[in-house]
């Protein structure tokens, strides 16, 4: 079927919105129609070069919207479903029988290959094949092929084209802090960069009923609405050294620290402010692939630290989507209030606004 998608011809250029071809679905796939695709900073990270995929090729790996149509092998939805699409695994390694899909052994591959599992592309541009398969879906377009294994059926009183962010940004930062960290109630959290990411991690840690929550952001709109979300402090990296903002407020130094941001004098301010047994979870993408964390050891060693990579959240999608929707419905988890829509076709309007920080997390619908 003939469908527009916003097309990436090259690293550092921009999306170009245009007709594309869409294959039909294979056994264990699914055809979504798109109400929202949010764009991410894995997305934006591709675009810039710091992540591979093999361009011209479609992204978008934060899609909701309608099954159109379904593989012969597929139960699990069927045409009329409204669903959420998230991260693809393979279902079959050690991590993923262990229940951990965000560590599958295959993950590079089936979320940043380009093509199905037999090398073929569910995306062309005049005949000729693009990459696709982003995430198990390159989501930024009208209709989008994903797999049964990252769609998770979503119940009908969900605004159906916001909940395209619960498939990894907001999954990443909410499930950093229930899942990764598992920050208890009582506990002291700091939280660098109130992107989507760090943002959701805020609402994870209200729920989680955490005594300090404080943000790191240079921007003040960002810190005033991370305040309004339930952090407790809000500082600012400009106004001194982070490590010794954040141990005016807990002099013993905090538990658990979770950074967006991939800046090594970030994630050196995160460290010093870190207490006895505390642990700093790495969720950012950084911009230098061969970024390096100088860790002073004797310090590591005495104080118990200890420092972990988070991919997804820890999440299993299947459980932790419809896990963060009944939250939502309860008024305890209003990620609603990080999005802001726009149109597909604004989707180079919407990049920019998104890194100069105007927005927090923009959904691009398709209607």
């Amino acid at each position: 079927m003939e469908i527009k998608a916003a097309v990436l011809h090259e690293v550092g250029e921009q999306f170009s919105v245009q007709a594309v071809e869409l294959a039909a679905p294979a056994a264990d796939e699914v055809v979504v129609e798109i109400a929202g695709a949010g764009i991410c900073h894995t997305d934006l990270a591709v675009k810039a070069g710091h992540l591979p995929f093999p361009l011209p090729g479609v992204l978008g790996h934060e899609g909701s919207g309608t099954v159109v149509a379904v593989g012969a092998n597929v139960t699990s939805v069927s045409a009329g479903d409204k669903v959420a699409i998230s991260f693809n695994s393979c279902g079959d390694c050690t991590q993923c029988g262990k229940g951990a899909p965000a560590y599958c052994l295959r993950f590079m591959e089936y979320n940043f290959g380009g093509v199905r599992a037999d090398g073929s592309s569910a995306v062309a541009e005049a005949g000729k094949p693009l990459g696709s398969n982003f995430f198990g879906q390159s989501s930024l377009a009208t209709h989008a092929i994903a797999h049964v294994r990252n769609v998770v059926k979503l119940p009908d009183d969900v605004p159906i084209e916001l909940a395209g962010p619960l498939g990894c940004g907001i999954q990443t930062g909410a499930g950093a802090v229930m899942n990764s960290l598992y920050v208890e109630a009582g506990a002291s959290l700091v939280v660098a960069g109130a992107g989507a990411v760090g943002l959701a991690a805020v609402l994870a840690a209200v729920v989680r009923e955490a005594a300090f929550i404080i943000v790191v952001e240079p921007h003040e709109t960002r810190r005033k609405l991370a305040l309004d979300l339930g952090a407790t402090h809000a500082i600012d990296p400009s106004a001194g050294p982070v490590a010794e903002q954040i141990r005016a407020i807990v002099p013993e130094g905090v538990e658990y620290a979770i950074d967006t941001t991939a800046v090594v004098s970030v994630l050196e301010q995160l460290l010093a402010s870190l207490g006895a047994r505390g642990t700093l979870g790495l969720i950012g993408v950084p911009a230098n692939p061969e970024a390096v964390l100088p860790v002073a050891l004797i310090p590591a060693v005495l104080q118990g630290l200890t420092v972990r990579g988070i991919t997804e959240g820890d999440a299993d999608p299947q459980i932790f989507i419809p896990y963060i929707l009944d939250l939502y419905r309860r008024g305890k988890f209003p990620f609603d209030k990080l999005i802001s829509t726009m149109p597909m076709s604004e989707i180079n309007e919407a990049v920019a606004a998104q890194q100069r920080g105007d927005v927090v997390k923009v959904v691009l619908t398709t209607q």
